[in-house]
């Protein structure tokens, strides 16, 4: 007997690994509630308890891939800046947060690996 559950999805209606990820979390039946990240990214508060709540560090937050990313040079600049100061940075531009962001309140998966969500979401 499955439970309901309901997620946050924080993503890219063009980005294929946000589709996948939607996908794999619909065959399962989990309820979903999607924002776009670009439109709406989390706030720095917001993003504060996020980072917290995956155990992830932050770096592991930054979309290393994205145009934003290369062109702010920031493979360089990161490391020169306070945790704080990165924070308000992915907070003012969703195009820097590495996604889908995925969240029930109390977990959080950044990406999408078929393995994590299975352990994580049970998908």
């Amino acid at each position: 007997m499955s439970t309901q559950r309901t997620v946050t999805i924080y993503q890219y209606p063009q980005c294929g690994t946000c589709r996948n990820a939607m996908k794999s979390l619909k065959q399962k039946d989990v309820e979903m509630e999607a924002i776009h990240i670009f439109d709406n990214p989390p706030d720095s508060e917001k993003l504060k308890q996020l980072i917290q709540q995956s155990g992830l560090d932050i770096k592991k937050w930054f979309n290393t891939s994205g145009e934003v990313y290369k062109e702010m040079k920031l493979k360089d600049k990161l490391s020169q800046m306070t945790e704080e100061q990165q924070i308000e940075l992915l907070a003012s531009n969703g195009r820097l947060i590495k996604r889908p962001v995925v969240t029930d309140g109390t977990k959080v998966t950044v990406g999408y690996k078929e393995e994590q969500y299975e352990q994580v979401w049970g998908v």
